[in-house]
């Protein structure tokens, strides 16, 4: 008598979505939100990947993790209100589902970092992809020397993770210095680039490593400004964005003269893309 066998169920390829709850969404500012997901399974990642976010009959977008490595059961992104897909995303409720695939892409070199003096720079929604790292500078502090976070925004209605900033800034064990282009009146913080904060802090070059996110003009003005402390090259590393499409390496919409974002990013060191960084055409 032969024994009928279920058949296991094929394994989940990179290209298959897995459909995922939201759990919880955080309304973060007038146009981005903050989304939980309940994973079926527990979900590792590692600080500065990205998962690639399928709305179901409405496209699929790159958006970088945005949570703590250390909760498995859950999978936070930040999303900003931008395009066709990142609207709707933004206006999803608990309970609705999204397609997720991932994670994909290289991450921040904390190992690299430890003994060091931390400088992170972000600009906008920026801080998201570098939230992670300070989940895990907040657990490890003293895994590093000094800590240095500038965060700067188009307005004080734009900052992100309001609360959670100004908790690490009370603690004194992170330097935490904001800013926003334009103040309103209740705005009693710096007015300028986020780049300007470089200006008045004093770095030991050979002890620093910087880790910046934001948009490209304000990574080349922050590079320009650590180059200008003695921070080398080496020490410079950098979150980029380019238009993602498969996530693994084979539509070729991400790449960056002979890198691909997807799979040898989305984190660079600044020495291995300086020829390219910045020309939108490669």
């Amino acid at each position: 008598m032969s024994i009928a066998r279920v058949a296991e169920p094929p394994a989940r390829g990179p290209m298959v979505p897995a459909p995922t709850p939201i759990r919880n969404v955080v309304r973060e500012t007038s146009d981005t939100v903050t989304l939980r997901l309940e994973p079926a399974e527990p979900f590792r990642f590692a600080a500065g990947q990205f998962n690639m976010l399928y709305l179901f009959g409405g496209g699929e977008v790159a958006i970088s993790l945005s949570g703590d490595p250390k909760r498995k059961n859950e999978i936070v992104h930040t999303v900003r209100a931008v395009g066709s897909v990142t609207v709707p995303l933004t206006a999803l409720r608990r309970g609705d589902f999204l397609g997720v695939r991932g994670p994909f892409g290289t991450s921040w070199p904390l190992a690299d970092a430890r003994g060091r003096d931390l400088v992170l720079v972000a600009g906008g929604i920026g801080l998201a992809p570098l939230r992670p790292v300070l989940y895990h500078c907040a657990r490890q502090r003293n895994d590093f020397a000094r800590i240095v976070l500038l965060v700067g925004a188009r307005s004080p209605a734009d900052l992100l993770y309001v609360g959670e900033i100004e908790r690490l800034a009370k603690s004194r064990r992170i330097d935490v210095r904001m800013t926003v282009d334009r103040a309103d009146v209740a705005w009693t913080g710096e007015v300028g680039v986020v780049t300007a904060l470089l200006e008045g802090i004093e770095l030991d070059p050979a002890r620093t490593l910087a880790m910046l996110c934001g948009p490209e003009v304000m990574m080349r003005f922050a590079i320009r400004e650590l180059e200008k402390h003695g921070v080398p090259p080496a020490s410079i590393w950098l979150s980029l964005e380019r238009n993602m499409k498969c996530a693994v390496g084979h539509c070729g919409h991400c790449q960056l003269g002979p890198a691909f974002l997807c799979k040898d990013g989305p984190v660079f060191r600044l020495d291995r893309v300086t020829p390219f960084f910045g020309r939108r055409e490669l």
